[in-house]
């Protein structure tokens, strides 16, 4: 087998940045509960050791997207509360249950499913009843709120089903003042108070819509619970008021694999989007679209190398891009920060997203498998403020 002491890239998680932003987003709810949203292999930085960090920070809960998630949690030894909110069908509905994984549900189809794999396990399902107040995208609207209360509680007297949450999801929180806003949580509230109404609601019933915005910004979305995700890791949800404190998780880096002199008038990677101005050393760094790096970063995103800010030289290729350095020093195996808190000079993934005109979310999520996460706890400092 393979194997290697160094890799060409990493992305060093930190830890340490995790629990202090759980511990802040913990503080700012108010003393309502924190589920963290560790879908998408914890927004890029790992499941298992990322969702240790978020549980040591103070959440209670972890939510994820799909059931195959909060089953590798489970088979990660993680025993905390977790919810998986996207079911598709032929999902191992049997297996989620044996694993005590909480499910949501927004019609009677999934309902019917969820009873059926609680009725072949044994297994008492835990439900999360999922309200459309406005974005359109999952959960019963309105119109089908009682139906789908009807139903659900139909199965709870059979005894295969337990309510436990009564739950949405905002359109608009990372855009204060929208007017949706408002709209959401007066549709939020009318749904509560159908299923109280209904008998579906009580103090033991968990009520939850707000995201990272929300908990941040929105005291009356906290309700009992606050879901927060891209918040949970140092990037703001919204950028334009600041760091709220919160402290960038990760730091992608890459060790030059070539380094070379080429003479001035060369052009540069792929369709030759660059030629060089003269003699000048070019550095390879290897990432490349296949590892998240993003093509239209070609000519536009920065990367920090030899102590200086370099713009990537030539278009972005699947495994590689190139720098150019000029006449400054740089050899194979120096370390290249491609984004990091900003604490040395290096871009945050904020300044690529802004960049490249997308939202953090997608900067680090798109990181791939090929590069190797390596999680350390390191002292937070200062929070870099914009």
């Amino acid at each position: 087998m393979y194997s290697s002491v160094a890799t060409p890239a990493e992305a060093r998680v930190d830890q340490a940045a995790i629990r202090h932003n759980v511990a802040l987003l913990k503080e700012r709810a108010g003393g309502a509960e924190l589920m963290g949203a560790v879908k998408a292999d914890a927004y890029g930085h790992g499941l298992v050791r990322t969702s240790e960090a978020v549980l040591e920070g103070g959440a209670s809960r972890l939510g994820t997207a799909f059931v195959r998630e909060a089953l590798e949690l489970r088979a990660g030894g993680v025993t905390a509360p977790i919810l998986a909110w996207l079911i598709t069908p032929a999902e191992p509905l049997d297996e989620a249950l044996a694993a005590d994984v909480e499910l949501s549900a927004a019609d009677a189809r999934l309902l019917d499913e969820i009873a059926a794999a609680a009725r072949r396990t044994g297994r008492v399902a835990r439900l999360h009843l999922e309200a459309d107040t406005g974005m359109s995208r999952g959960g019963a609207p309105l119109a089908a709120w009682p139906e789908l209360l009807a139903r659900a509680l139909k199965l709870r007297a059979e005894g295969v089903v337990e309510i436990v949450g009564l739950w949405s999801h905002f359109a608009c929180a990372d855009l204060p003042g929208h007017p949706s806003i408002e709209r959401q949580l007066e549709a939020y509230a009318e749904a509560l108070k159908l299923a109280e109404q209904a008998g579906a609601a009580g103090s033991h019933v968990i009520r939850h819509i707000a995201n990272s915005a929300a908990a941040m910004t929105l005291p009356a979305a906290r309700y009992d619970l606050v879901r927060p995700g891209i918040a949970m890791y140092g990037l703001s949800p919204i950028p334009e008021l600041g760091d709220f404190g919160l402290r960038p998780a990760m730091t992608l880096v890459a060790r030059i694999g070539l380094a070379k002199r080429v003479t001035g008038g060369s052009g540069v990677s792929y369709g030759h989007l660059y030629t060089t101005g003269g003699e000048t050393t070019l550095g390879l760094v290897p990432l490349g679209y296949a590892d998240g790096i993003l093509r239209h970063a070609t000519g536009r995103a920065e990367v920090l190398a030899g102590g200086r800010r370099r713009v990537i030289a030539g278009r972005v290729c699947m495994d590689q891009f190139m720098i150019d350095m000029g006449d400054d020093p740089i050899a194979a195996g120096d370390e290249v920060v491609l984004f990091g808190p900003g604490d040395g000079g290096e871009p945050t993934a904020q300044e690529w997203a802004d960049t490249l005109g997308t939202i953090t979310h997608e900067i680090v999520t798109r990181i791939g498998s090929r590069v190797p996460r390596v999680h350390l706890n390191v002292t937070t400092g200062t929070s870099r403020r914009p």
